[in-house]
């Protein structure tokens, strides 16, 4: 009998989505963020996340959860967007895998590989950046939205 195919999951998640767990907190600067890699995943405590100091979740941690799929304005039915956008607009930033909890469910990996792994530690769910690349890479296509 064929199992039901497991989602996913989305390393640009939101702490509210459905198996949040942070795994990398965003260190460096406004300028060049930088995503340090956890050694275990952290569940997020919504309750608890007041205490940030007027900083969203999204800009103190990497999240991921359950890809939302067709919920999502990336998704175009088979695949993630975002991380092709990810893939064509921004440099790598690494050159070997990072030490990454998410890899082995991750939708970015499974749909890109080594491509999109070595540009993630640059990436923020939030940027405060005026950086015409990432503005591109994180616009939904118009016909998907």
């Amino acid at each position: 009998m064929n199992q039901p195919e497991q989602v996913p999951d989305c390393p640009s998640a939101q702490p509210d989505m459905l198996g949040a767990r942070a795994f990398g907190i965003i260190l460096g600067s406004t300028e060049a963020p930088e995503v340090a890699y956890l050694k275990a995943e952290a569940t997020i405590d919504l309750s608890r996340l007041t205490r940030l100091h007027n900083l969203e979740p999204t800009e103190v941690f990497r999240i991921a959860a359950k890809c939302e799929e067709s919920r999502c304005a990336h998704f175009n039915g088979t695949r993630c967007t975002l991380a092709e956008r990810i893939i064509e607009q921004l440099p790598p930033v690494v050159d070997a895998l990072p030490p990454c909890t998410v890899r082995s469910t991750c939708r970015w990996y499974f749909e890109q590989g080594k491509e999109a792994c070595i540009r993630c530690p640059q990436l923020v769910t939030v940027s405060h950046l005026d950086d015409l690349r990432l503005r591109i890479a994180a616009e939904p296509p118009s016909d998907l939205a």
